[in-house]
């Protein structure tokens, strides 16, 4: 059965899934809408930065947040100077690492879905006396649907499931930064086989259940062309 501090890492990977999908949505639709729409010609160097955690280590994208983070790096100098401090080691650091970590899985399919949409539908509303902030919520977001459902499904699923980025800059503090997948290679590392099985099981099935549900809602939500 669960330990109470398995209960804890539980709620923390919850908490931490839930506020890093709720950010990536805020800033990630504007970006992955601008990306569908840009002709800039360097466009593509955005969209490498957006998908490097794609192929990047996650070590590697945790150390050089750990470095900035930290009480030596730009960010967590200029925090410590404002009397604040550093972000390593805290569950604000557990959020911006899985915000960098989880960009591409919720820019991706949004600008996916956005990019179809093209000019026609757009150009209609505006001759109805729509805004371009009307047309973007009244035009672009339904149409998107699938791609929103698909983008927040991905983000907050494969936020249950970091490791490396979230070992690297939050450490291992239980109650405080110990997240699902830690407390599994702690109780595999103890041997402890049954507390592993019960955790990694309650991950299995809660990740197969919310990409079940992404492929169902998108194919009620298709509409089959002509």
């Amino acid at each position: 059965m669960f330990t109470e501090h398995d209960l804890a890492a539980l709620w923390i990977t919850l908490k931490l899934a839930v506020i890093t999908t709720l950010i990536l949505l805020l800033i990630g639709t504007p970006l992955a809408w601008w990306l569908a729409r840009s002709r800039w010609r360097y466009k593509f160097v955005l969209e490498a930065v957006v998908a490097l955690p794609l192929v990047l280590p996650p070590t590697v994208l945790g150390f050089y947040l750990l470095i900035a983070l930290g009480p030596h790096g730009p960010i967590g100098g200029l925090m410590e100077s404002l009397g604040g401090s550093p972000l390593a080691f805290t569950f604000t650091g557990l959020v911006i690492g899985s915000v960098f970590y989880s960009i591409p899985f919720v820019v991706q399919p949004l600008q996916g879905a956005f990019t179809p949409i093209g000019e026609r539908p757009l150009e209609v509303a505006a001759t109805l006396g729509a805004s371009p902030i009307d047309r973007f919520f009244s035009v672009a977001v339904p149409l998107a649907r699938p791609g929103f459902l698909t983008a927040t499904v991905l983000g907050f699923a494969h936020t249950l499931g970091e490791f490396g980025v979230v070992l690297m800059i939050g450490g291992n503090i239980p109650g405080v930064t110990q997240v699902v997948s830690i407390a599994i290679y702690d109780h595999v590392e103890a041997l402890e086989y049954t507390q592993a099985h019960w955790i990694s099981g309650t991950l299995l099935l809660l990740s197969f259940l919310l990409l079940m549900s992404v492929y169902a809602l998108n194919r009620r939500f298709s509409v089959v062309k002509p």
